[in-house]
Parts: C-alpha cells; sequence; structure tokens
C-alpha cells in the first residue's frame, strides 16, 4: 500500500518538477522543524506508535555535482493500554515510547535538463526506540536499534518560488531485510534564503512526515 502510495506521488510530482523555473537548486541548506513518526507495532501493549517531536537536517555542496548530507529526528508517544488476558481485572499499563532517527550520506546530482535534476544518495543510518512500561509491578524498560545504509535515486527541480522532489530507494539492515524507501516532498520559497519545507518518507511499517522552515545560501 505504501510502495503503491510513493510510487503514484513520484509519477504526479515529475510534471510539476519538469514544469520548474531555469533557475536551479541550492544543496546547501539548513532545515529544521516538527516531525512526527508512525509505527505499527505487531505488539498488543505497544500497539500503534504516533511520535512528534522534531528534526533538524542540512546538506553542503562540495562540489557542482556531490553534497554531503546529514539529519537527526527525535518523537515521543505515550498511551494507556487496558488488555482483557484471561485474569479478573483487565491488565492495565502505562506504554511511553521514544524514536530517534539520524543519517549521514554522500549525494551526487546531474542536470537531466534546464528544470530538473536527477540525483543519487547513498547514507548510513541508525534507528533507535526506546519504550518503559509502567504497571502495578513496576516499570518495564527496553531499547531496540538498527545500523543499516540507505541507496536511493529520484528526481529535484525547482524556480524561484517553489521546489519539488521524489525519490525511491532500498534500505538494509542487519537485524532486518531490506526494504523499499521512498518519499516526495518540496518547498515554497519566501526568498531566496527562507522557504517553508514538507515530506513524506515511507519505508516497511514506519511512515515520517516532516514540516519545517529551512535556509539555503
Amino acid at each position: 500500500m505504501k510502495k503503491r502510495f510513493v510510487l503514484a506521488a513520484m509519477l504526479a510530482a515529475a510534471p510539476f518538477v519538469a514544469s520548474a523555473a531555469d533557475n536551479g537548486v541550492s544543496y546547501t541548506y539548513i532545515e529544521g522543524g516538527y516531525n512526527q513518526a508512525r509505527i505499527d507495532h505487531d505488539d498488543e501493549i505497544l500497539g500503534d506508535f504516533d511520535a512528534d517531536g522534531g528534526y533538524l537536517r542540512g546538506s553542503f555542496g562540495v562540489s557542482k555535482s556531490v553534497y554531503l548530507f546529514g539529519s537527526y529526528a527525535s518523537g515521543e508517544d505515550s498511551d494507556n493500554v487496558s488488555l482483557d488476558i484471561g485474569l479478573p481485572d483487565p491488565y492495565e499499563a502505562k506504554v511511553d515510547d521514544e524514536l530517534t532517527i539520524s543519517e549521514i550520506g554522500v549525494g551526487f546530482h546531474s542536470a537531466m535538463g534546464e528544470r530538473v535534476d536527477f540525483i543519487g544518495e547513498l547514507a548510513y543510518f541508525r534507528m533507535e526506540e526506546d519504550f518503559k512500561v509502567h504497571d502495578d509491578e513496576g516499570t518495564f524498560t527496553d531499547r531496540w536499534h538498527v545500523n543499516g545504509g540507505r541507496a536511493s535515486v529520484g528526481i529535484r527541480g525547482g524556480n524561484e518560488q517553489v521546489e519539488g522532489w521524489a525519490k525511491i530507494g532500498y534500505l538494509d539492515a542487519s537485524d532486518f531485510n531490506g526494504n523499499f524507501v521512498g518519499g516526495v516532498g518540496g518547498q515554497y520559497k519566501f526568498n531566496q534564503t527562507w522557504g517553508l519545507v514538507g515530506e513524506v518518507e515511507v519505508f516497511d511499517d514506519l511512515s515520517r512526515y516532516m514540516v519545517g522552515v529551512r535556509a539555503s545560501f
């Protein structure tokens, strides 16, 4: 379902990007804002996880075709659960969950025309999830983390006022099999430096939504 959503969004974004003016885009910027992550847990106690928090990311163009990038995002969620497990009273607990995602990588871009670039990216990522379950017996804590890599290709283009991008790729790590990853985003530019950014990224059971402010240089 998520795969079809991102593929359809990329096809929808293509004519938008292709219609951009010929001013190009900046590969040197810093950005921050609101981040929400949603995870579909296969666990009755943890359930679905909707984490709200913030993010920071940036990119630095080191040549006409190569750029370095990195990001950090975190979010927290707290839920009360009640389960009927055959006891006289339902099992009740409070679950606190925190997710952090960090990434660092290198990208390549090449003009496909006056209005759009082809982009390719390789990145290392780390994802951590900490959760606490509070019940009548006390507090149970645990931590899960995974390290891996991402390879993506896509398109990016824009003009003085708007910009759009779409990426699709493959993400792999030692603790789980490879997964499709994709995302679409856009920027509305107030001026040459400042802009409002929005992006959606999905892979496996995780969906991320970001809204922020970008300063381009």
